[in-house]
């Protein structure tokens, strides 16, 4: 099986090109995949917003799109839409299948365990019955009474990874809901961090249609990009460098991905 970062290499765009308002990071003639900025609806639910991403997705191929996994509000980084129905449902169960990697970096209180799994079941809603939720964790730096963590969620729960982290007490920096206010306020007086501190860093999946083995990796914002700078911490992000566009090199091996970051500053 191969591993591609572009079906077809005609249709790539490379992530530095920004349009209708987005990075495109991925596109082909069934999916794209853009770099979502934190502060946007992927698309509206009982908020009617005028800007959401999937009107600018809409904008940026000049048709219909149909989300295939969604990202919170607060959340920057790697976002799929699908060009037809067909593949959207397609994509939903390859996004559920236990061979996708979904990797995201957050920034927590707290220096937390240098690696576990969080097996905890979560209600989409008050009330509802739990489903169950699994997120494997790694420690990749800590500063102060932080820590920066690279997250694998194994389900696709409402907050799974916030509040899977609330419950190993360690909340994510920026939370207004599951977080804490006085870090949430220190932070943003010490370094400008005035944002969720989550990022969907990298997504690799099997093709729906080709079958190939795509990863694609969205760099850090600059609203993230600056704040882990400050702490020391940006050297800790996995990627070949925090401002790579594309890295084919971050796959399953966990193991060799902290490896290959233990020692430097800050880092572990």
């Amino acid at each position: 099986m191969s591993l591609v970062l572009a079906e077809a290499a005609a249709l790539w765009h490379p992530g530095s090109v920004m349009t209708a308002g987005l990075t495109v990071l991925y596109r082909d003639q069934h999916l794209l995949g853009v770099a979502k900025p934190s502060g946007l609806l992927v698309h509206n639910g009982w908020a009617r917003e005028p800007d959401v991403a999937l009107r600018r997705a809409r904008s940026l191929v000049g048709q219909y799109v149909y989300p295939v996994h969604r990202l919170d509000r607060g959340t920057s980084g790697v976002l799929f839409f699908a060009l037809s129905s067909e593949i959207a449902r397609e994509m939903q169960a390859v996004l559920r299948s236990t061979d996708t990697s979904k990797r995201y970096v957050a920034l927590v209180r707290g220096v937390t365990p240098d690696a576990g799994v969080v097996d905890h079941p979560i209600a989409p809603k008050k009330g509802a019955e739990k489903r169950d939720a699994v997120t494997h964790f790694w420690r990749l730096g800590s500063f102060e009474r932080y820590s920066l963590v690279l997250a694998r969620p194994l389900t696709g729960r409402l907050h799974q990874i916030r509040r899977h982290l609330k419950h190993l007490s360690h909340p994510l920096i920026g939370d207004v809901r599951y977080g804490k206010s006085e870090h949430n306020r220190k932070l943003r007086g010490r370094f400008g961090l005035a944002r969720l501190a989550l990022h969907a860093l990298a997504y690799e999946f099997t093709h729906p249609v080709s079958s190939a083995r795509v990863v694609v990796h969205a760099h850090l914002p600059a609203d993230l990009l600056g704040p882990l700078s400050s702490m020391g911490l940006l050297e800790c992000v996995p990627g070949p460098g925090a401002h790579a566009l594309a890295n084919a090199a971050l796959v399953s091996d966990s193991a060799r991905i902290l490896d290959n970051h233990e020692g430097e500053r800050g880092c572990r």
